[in-house]
């Protein structure tokens, strides 16, 4: 469920017609919906209700700062893979104890900002890594929390460059040599182990990969409690995918989600730690766009928009669908047309849909890009010199624009030409 929903034969988000935001800002533009966020974060809560719990949104799906902010007035903890997340985490006032540090390349100042800003735990992806905190801590005077990232060698069955929990992806130790490392963690000065982190992988359609994995940490757990660990918290990840396609079937529910969670591990007494972003904030917002040109070709119809790769690389990187929607609702019974929907940018790759069916548009009308909200703004670009793409944050019938769109002077002011050019 979202809040975008056509009224009086405009697309509105919740109760702001989406071609006031496009007067108002300008296009292209990503466009959020608070009630949307609060109620799809309000839901994986409730997923965990019958456990000790943090939900932590994991901030590289849209780390847009009034959004973290949001997350944080509902009680979010946050998950980070850099300093500038981490950064960001805290500017949106979310206190060190609720900040997950994850990421198979944290560096020692990255380490050094979060023990002296508060952490509530690092999920150690390599053995280097864990040694380099340790002597971290140490030349600190400090004690961190660390859970340990174990790769269960399980098939998400979701894309191969969002898939994480393979045995030939980057991430995490083979779960096989997972209590060797384990004792070494528990010798090292500086570090108390307090739990396990797994993830499997992002946009999963399908529970069972959960059970697979969640079955492996499960019996970990019991293992590494025989020998002596004192195991008390389980970050499970995130991943649970939603539905792009407005004509495919839902995937699972949080609720779903969450009683596989309570089936594998409800009796081990840990304290749960998920950290959902895509499921959380993708259907809360869509990039709305204007129609430059419809341009007939050979064969083939096109629409050239304002969007572009440069905005929404999703397409591009990953071959992802949107639905694209008209703003102006289409007459019940219209005729559509196939149009192949491109962006401007010198890119073959800058095409957003391949005969997408679509009524008859025309120059200057607007277009929707829905479930855009995650990986979308996070991943723009000023490609081809053009502006990074503006955010507006909607609750009930105002809006705020959140981030604007640079000027091309204020672009051009970053960079520098020596004196001696």
């Amino acid at each position: 469920m979202d809040h975008f929903n056509y009224k009086d034969g405009q697309l509105h988000a919740e109760d702001v017609p989406l071609s006031r935001i496009a007067a108002e800002v300008g296009t292209p533009v990503y466009v959020y919906s608070a009630a949307t966020l609060t109620r799809h974060f309000g839901l994986f809560r409730q997923a965990l209700d019958w456990t000790d719990h943090l939900v932590c949104f994991a901030v590289k799906a849209n780390s847009n700062l009034a959004v973290l902010k949001l997350m944080a007035d509902q009680g979010a903890g946050m998950d980070v893979v850099s300093g500038g997340e981490y950064a960001r985490a805290k500017a949106a006032g979310v206190p060190g104890e609720r900040i997950v540090f994850s990421g198979v390349g944290k560096t020692v100042s990255e380490m050094r900002q979060a023990i002296e800003g508060g952490i509530r735990q690092f999920n150690i992806e390599s053995e280097p890594e864990m040694r380099a905190l340790s002597a971290l801590a140490v030349s600190m005077g400090a004690e961190v929390p660390v859970a340990i990232r174990v790769n269960p060698d399980v098939d998400a069955k979701t894309h191969e460059k969002i898939a994480t929990g393979k045995s030939e992806n980057k991430f995490g130790i083979p779960i096989a040599k997972s209590r060797q490392v384990y004792a070494e963690a528990a010798a090292l000065p500086g570090l108390k182990v307090v739990g396990i982190d797994v993830h499997i992988g992002s946009q999963l359609t399908d529970l069972d990969p959960y059970r697979a994995a969640y079955a492996k940490v499960a019996d970990l757990t019991r293992a590494l409690r025989a020998d002596g660990h004192d195991i008390t918290r389980l970050d499970l990840g995130g991943g649970l995918g939603i539905p792009y396609r407005r004509d495919n079937n839902a995937p699972p529910l949080p609720i779903e989600y969450g009683q596989v969670i309570r089936d594998a591990v409800g009796d081990l007494g840990c304290e749960i730690e998920i950290e959902p972003g895509r499921n959380i904030v993708g259907n809360a917002g869509v990039l709305l766009s204007s129609v430059i040109y419809v341009k007939e070709g050979e064969g083939r119809d096109f629409l050239i928009v304002d969007a572009a790769m440069n905005d929404l690389l999703r397409p591009a990187m990953y071959g992802a669908h949107h639905d694209i929607v008209p703003v102006r609702e289409a007459a019940l019974g219209a005729e559509l047309r196939p149009f192949d929907v491109v962006g401007p940018v010198c890119e073959s790759g800058d095409t957003f849909q391949k005969g997408t069916q679509l009524p008859s548009v025309a120059a200057d009308d607007l277009i929707a890009f829905r479930s855009a909200g995650a990986y979308g703004a996070v991943m723009a670009s000023e490609y081809n010199s053009r502006p990074l793409v503006p955010e507006v944050l909607v609750s009930g019938d105002h809006f705020a624009v959140i981030r604007a769109r640079p000027t091309f002077e204020e672009m051009l002011s970053r960079d520098t030409i020596p004196e001696w050019l």
